[in-house]
Order: C-alpha cells, then structure tokens, then sequence
C-alpha cells in the first residue's frame, strides 16, 4: 500500500506495565511494517527533546484513526479516576478524545476504535466509549487474520460485503435471464460451438449445438458451464437439428450438476423435449449430446467414449438455453 493512500493511525495507551508497553510496540510495529496502515506511536518520537501536549493534539488532530489500547490504567486515567500526576500523557489525550467525541459523536464512533490487546479485557476500555453497546476490536494474534476485523473498520472492506439489490417490482421479483450460451465454458469437446439452430421447426438463435467437423468424428459432445452458485433454473428445448445428416438419428440428451445426474432425455427429427431444471445453488452444469446405445463413463468424468451407430455422429442442439 503507497504510503499517500495508507490511512494514518494514532495509538494512544499508558505504560502500565514494561510488558504492557513492549506489547503495544510490537502491534504498531505490526500494523506499520506488515500491513502498510501509516502508524504514529510515541516510543518513536523520543529522539528529541519536543513538547509532547503539542505533539499529541497534532497526532490526533491529523490522525484518520485513533487506536485506543485497553488497559486498567488507562482506563483509570481516561475515566478521571486517577491522581492528576499520573499518567498525564494518557490523561491529556483522553480528554481532547471525550471532548471530539462530543462535538461529533457519529464520526468519531467510527473514528476511535477500541483495541483489546492478548491478555486485556474488554472492562479495561474506558467507560465513555461505551464497550458494551458499540464495536470493540479483539487482536488474538499479530497476524492478517489477527487483525481482519479492525482492518475492515479501517479500511471500510468488510469480510461480508452487502450485495447488490435487485430492481423492486411491488412485491413481483423481476426474474433476469441470461443466455446460457454466454456464460464461462470451462470446457467442451470439439464439434460443440455457439451457433443458431432449427429444432423442430422452430429457430433459436442463441443456441449450443453439436456438429461434428467431419462425418468420421466419434463420440458424443460435452460443455461445461460455470454457474457459480448465481441461478435458480435453466430451461432449453432439446432436439436433432433440423439440417442433421441423419435425419433419423436419435439423440440423447444428459444434464448434470456438480457432478450428479439430474435428467436425461431423448429425442428424434421432430420431437424435441423441453427440458426445466431447478439448479439452485449449483456451480457447475454439464450438458452432454450423445447417441444411444454405446456405452459412457461416469457423469462426472470429462472422458466421455460412446460407439457411433448408424455410421454418423450425432447433431444436436439445445436451443436458446437460458439460465434464470
């Protein structure tokens, strides 16, 4: 991540502890060196001799998030329970943090973010930012996955992205139907293509036929479909094409999904079947033109033999297939 689009984070937290402050370093350290997020963190800035109430109020001022870490301390000197010499640091910028979250509730709920480090609790946040009834974020570990949540807030990328809505048609859902022909064919067989076709009579334009380059081709056709999950049924007529060379062929039909076969048909010149299939939640739909009576492999395979009968191959067509 370029550093000029890299959001700036400021960590504000109280040195409880050695332990406690070694701990904090290692996770901005993390968020800066691993992750990219531009992280400010005091034990940085000791370097020279500055005024550190100033250095502060610039650091929240310019921060685009603010990473409040949890700790009984803190929490003590956020709150205003603890003497007025300890922990001024801690004290001064939780005040200019109450203070923001005042004047701006809303943004600054999403601006500061709570962060409950290994071994704390979420009762060491300090009460004003309300850690109970609004988002806290748990670091377990310093990995990627360590850190998925409080990066999505940072970076407004959930794991879950909401999806987009359809077009409302008064309580009527508006079903889109897409041809089947222009979906992702992960694979087919040669003489399988995209073409127009006569089935029974009738023209369909966007249509998967089977027409074997030569008439000494063998075997049957296949083409497999990536449906991903994204439709509900899918509707074709099938049948042998009307220009078929062996117009007394008869051709069957198989359509399989993930793997499983969920219907077969057969059809002659002039007797096309009409084939609606649910196919809800399937990711992948395989369609195979054959002809009857040879032999084939499992449905799942993409090794599919059969033996011509009558000396010619099949040529057939699914007409405007169409996924809905």
């Amino acid at each position: 991540m370029p550093d000029r689009a890299a959001p700036r984070v400021f960590v504000t937290y109280s040195h409880d502890t050695p332990e406690h402050k070694g701990l904090v370093e290692r996770f901005a350290a993390f968020l800066r060196t691993r992750i990219g997020l531009d992280v400010h963190l005091d034990a940085w800035y000791d370097n020279v001799r500055r005024d550190w109430s100033a250095w502060a109020t610039e650091q929240l001022t310019k921060a685009d998030f603010i990473l409040v870490v949890a700790s009984p301390d803190y929490k003590r000197r956020a709150d205003g329970s603890a003497l007025p010499h300890e922990g001024r640091g801690a004290q001064f910028e939780a005040a200019i943090l109450r203070n923001n979250l005042t004047r701006d509730l809303r943004r600054e709920t999403e601006r500061v973010l709570p962060v409950v480090l290994p071994g704390r609790s979420v009762d060491e946040i300090p009460v004003f930012l309300n850690a109970h009834s609004t988002t806290r974020y748990h670091v377990d570990e310093f990995t990627e996955t360590g850190v998925a949540d409080l990066l999505a807030a940072i970076t407004g990328q959930g794991q879950y992205p909401m999806p987009r809505r359809g077009t409302w048609r008064g309580g009527a859902v508006e079903e889109q139907l897409v041809p089947a022909s222009e979906l992702p064919w992960l694979c087919s067989s040669n003489g399988v293509r995209r073409e127009a076709a006569s089935i029974g009579g009738q023209e369909y334009e966007q249509s998967i036929v089977l027409r074997p380059a030569s008439p000494s081709a063998t075997g049957p056709g296949f083409v497999e479909l990536d449906l991903g999950g994204n439709y509900r049924r899918f509707t074709t007529v099938a049948g042998v094409l009307d220009d078929a060379a062996d117009p007394f062929q008869v051709g069957r039909v198989r359509v399989v999904l993930d793997g499983t076969p969920r219907s077969e048909h057969d059809v002659s010149a002039g007797k096309p079947a009409a084939i609606d299939l649910d196919v809800t939640g399937a990711r992948l739909l395989r369609l195979e033109l054959s002809r009857p009576g040879a032999p084939t492999s499992p449905f799942a395979s993409s090794a599919v033999v059969v033996t011509r009968r009558g000396g010619r191959p099949p040529e057939l067509g699914l007409g405007d297939p169409t996924m809905t």
